[in-house]
């Protein structure tokens, strides 16, 4: 078994966590931010299975920013992350 990193952002939505994958595009949810983190790792496993099912998973990866490196791949390295704020009409 290979490691996998990913980031996700936890928000609040109502009563509901929602983890997100923006990388993958990939949500889901939970009672607990807890609990969100636990099922988003189900959710990422599980799109990455279908992925590799269907012969896309290098490409999504690749496309996503990650490299390969050795027999896994390397996770794309953020130079910041920012919330920016702007006036609209």
């Amino acid at each position: 078994m290979r490691d996998f990193s990913f980031d996700t952002h936890i928000f609040k939505e109502g009563d509901t966590y929602v983890a997100y994958v923006p990388a993958l595009d990939v949500s889901s949810c939970g009672a607990t931010d807890e609990e969100a983190r636990h099922n988003i790792r189900d959710a990422v496993r599980g799109f990455l299975a279908a992925s590799a099912d269907m012969g896309t998973l290098d490409e999504i990866l690749q496309e996503a920013g990650y490299e390969p490196e050795g027999e896994g791949w390397r996770a794309p390295e953020f130079v910041s992350i920012d919330r920016l704020t702007m006036s609209i009409k």
